[in-house]
């Protein structure tokens, strides 16, 4: 698994969208017994936080010591240094296994191996992403060009995985169809700076062009379009894939 979130992850953890609870509803539907949860790929925690209000233990596992830094503590959540294909943990161990935003930069092989190891018979495993944010027929575009064109090519290649949902990824497990679900955020223009800041691509625009920040042009692309003293409405379809560990 690749880590590529370390060096913004104060920006990471103070600017990332988070999860409805329509989509941790449908999910735990599908869980009969909440003893244990693995969170894996933590990131900055707000998955596992959330986790801890349903199970008696949460282990939180991440690949980088920063983004664990900025997660937020819980007194059912144990976070720790792991990579998603080898764990420390126990065979049938887990009732459920969730992957936010990450499961396309793991081996999926290796992973599938692991999850199946450490998640009980019958266990269930959730896995799931966000799209490109929507904001308005004015705005998008211009966010689509940034996204595409500007720091597109700093993208790492698993970013297509995103795009197609997950769809294209082996899954191996007995399969629950979901809906799909939506983020829905109320922002200032300051806010979408600070998520656009967070993107890895960004930080790689960054290294390729001697530190010279693509944000701002973005930002100041959209300000005539956005009322700097208002809150927007801002919209990111979220896409669920999530299985029974049928061993």
């Amino acid at each position: 698994m690749k880590d590529l979130f370390s060096q913004q992850s104060e920006a990471y953890a103070k600017y990332r969208p988070t999860y409805p609870q329509e989509l941790y509803d449908f999910i735990l539907q599908q869980v009969p017994t909440k003893e244990k949860a693995w969170d894996c790929a933590t990131g900055n925690g707000q998955v596992a936080v959330k986790l801890a209000e349903y199970f008696e233990q949460v282990n939180a596992t991440d690949i980088s010591e920063r983004q664990l830094s900025q997660a937020t503590p819980a007194q059912k959540v144990h976070y720790e240094i792991s990579r998603a294909e080898e764990t420390p943990f126990p065979n049938d161990y887990f009732d459920l296994i969730t992957v936010a935003q990450a499961f396309h930069w793991f081996d999926f092989e290796a992973f599938h191996q692991e999850a199946k190891r450490v998640l009980k018979p019958e266990g269930v495993i959730a896995v799931w992403g966000y799209e490109l944010l929507e904001i308005s027929p004015d705005i998008d575009p211009l966010i689509l060009e940034f996204y595409e064109n500007v720091v597109g090519p700093y993208w790492a290649p698993e970013r297509h995985h995103i795009k197609e949902k997950y769809s294209r990824i082996s899954f191996p497990y007995r399969e629950i169809q979901s809906p799909d679900f939506e983020m829905v955020k109320d922002w200032t223009l300051e806010d979408l700076a600070g998520y656009f800041s967070s993107w890895s691509s960004v930080q790689g625009y960054k290294e390729a062009n001697e530190g010279e920040d693509p944000v701002p042009e973005l930002i100041k692309q959209i300000s005539p379009l956005w009322d700097v003293d208002t809150r927007q409405e801002v919209i990111f379809p979220v896409f669920l894939r999530i299985g029974i560990n049928n061993l």
